[in-house]
């Protein structure tokens, strides 16, 4: 990446030794030092940590949320709380980034490399942003492509299991993990799901609906969204959410307690703005309410889990597939899941990439051995037509795995495709 930068001469800086010049000056990280040393001609370089410093990057407060589940909406979520304060936050995620309520930068990486979060955190400033909130995921971590980066708050939403295609074993996932979690800057953990990882004491909250918690659930509703009522030290508050399903309160809570963290203002202002944040797109997204049709981004057996719970008061029919290229231990399970919680069930691709789809839909089905009113086919628009065909007005239809994304990724093409449009068009809607 190159992006501008006036200094001693300079007018660029880059992290890719392939773009360096004598007016280029070289960001050296954790990741291109092994390239630096084979340069024959050694440039003259700077860390992260004195870019952050001449930029005044440390005037930001950096929010940072990690885990399996969770990140987009709860990036999202105290993005749209700090803004109903007052605040001016800035967002950086998977879906793109965001500053002074626009968006800047499209869908990129969940954590982009460090140069282009500094970049990022330095045209937040310029457009006088005071909180910088962004998502962290396991590879950035382990790849330290969150260097140098002094964060007011470090988040934990849920560990399970993900990326084994990357980090091997789930316990080399929840170790690295728990990397985020090690030192002494403050964090706000999951209580209910606290013993997935590891961390310092020092200077850490909980949040909770099950277990006791700093920010704890005292009672709610899932009855027309949420209802809940929480205690945080001595206060005791209630806010209300559109949003539906138990995950989301999970998420909602961590988001709450985080801007009371980073703010400091009491939990009754907080719960105040929450009912004006209705979720992000694809995450359970409603496409159309009579036949009741949700879009969903879960993607792993604990998020297909999650999303299931939060429809089980009705009969469930459901559409996924599994990613090729990536963690095949997971599709078995998936598929385990469906069987347990929908009564239709249709698998198919989701982005195949560069895997045969019929292998991919053979993994799953291992997991749904023995299972009635199951259809695989390789064609995605198919299985959703097939889905609502066959769906009765009693029952709801879960489009899960690829959420908010408009293309379908087959042996390194991007095809348009869009699991929501794909419905509508064939409810005429």
């Amino acid at each position: 990446m190159l992006v501008p930068f006036e200094f001693d001469g300079f007018e660029s800086i880059t992290d890719d030794t392939s773009d360096l010049d004598k007016n280029i000056l070289f960001l050296l990280t954790s990741q291109n030092k092994k390239y630096y040393k084979k340069l024959k001609d050694k440039p003259r370089y700077i860390s992260p940590k004195v870019l952050m410093d001449y930029w005044s990057l440390n005037k930001l407060k950096v929010a940072g949320v990690t885990g399996t589940n969770g990140k987009t909406t709860v990036t999202a979520a105290i993005y749209s709380f700090l803004l109903d304060l007052g605040e001016r936050p800035a967002l950086q995620g998977t879906r793109g980034f965001y500053a002074d309520e626009e968006r800047l930068v499209d869908k990129s990486m969940t954590t982009p490399s460090i140069l282009e979060t500094l970049y990022n955190m330095k045209v937040a400033l310029d457009h006088e942003c005071n909180y910088f909130i962004m998502e962290v995921s396991s590879h950035a971590i382990d790849q330290e492509r969150i260097e140098g980066i002094d964060f007011a708050l470090k988040v934990h939403t849920n560990v399970t299991s993900d990326h084994l295609d990357y980090h091997g074993t789930v316990e080399e996932y929840r170790r690295v993990k728990s990397l985020f979690f090690a030192d002494d800057s403050p964090k706000l953990l999951n209580k209910d799901n606290i013993k997935s990882i590891t961390f310092s004491p020092v200077n850490t909250l909980t949040y909770g609906v099950d277990e006791p918690a700093t920010f704890k659930v005292q009672a709610f509703s899932m009855l027309h969204g949420l209802t809940t009522g929480i205690k945080y030290l001595e206060q005791e508050e209630t806010f209300c959410s559109p949003m539906v399903g138990l995950f989301n309160l999970f998420n909602l809570m961590a988001a709450v307690g985080s801007v009371v963290m980073l703010t400091g203002r009491p939990l009754s202002d907080v719960c105040e703005v929450v009912e004006g944040f209705a979720g992000v797109e694809g995450r359970m997204e409603v496409v159309s309410r009579d036949p009741l049709v949700i879009v969903d981004f879960a993607h792993t057996d604990d998020g297909m889990q999650q999303v299931f719970n939060a429809m089980k008061d009705r009969d469930i029919s459901v559409v996924f597939g599994a990613g090729g290229d990536r963690d095949k231990q997971k599709r078995s399970r998936m598929g385990a899941v469906a069987g347990k919680f929908a009564k239709k069930i249709y698998v198919t691709s989701d982005n195949p990439r560069n895997e045969i789809p019929e292998m991919i839909l053979e993994d799953i089905l291992t997991g749904l051995h023995g299972k009635e009113n199951v259809t695989a086919t390789p064609d995605r628009k198919l299985a959703i037509k097939m889905a609502l065909d066959d769906l009765k007005k009693e029952e709801v239809l879960l489009i899960l795995g690829k959420g908010d994304e408009t293309y379908q990724e087959v042996k390194g093409v991007k095809h348009p495709f869009d699991d929501r449009e794909v419905a509508r068009g064939v409810l005429g809607l």
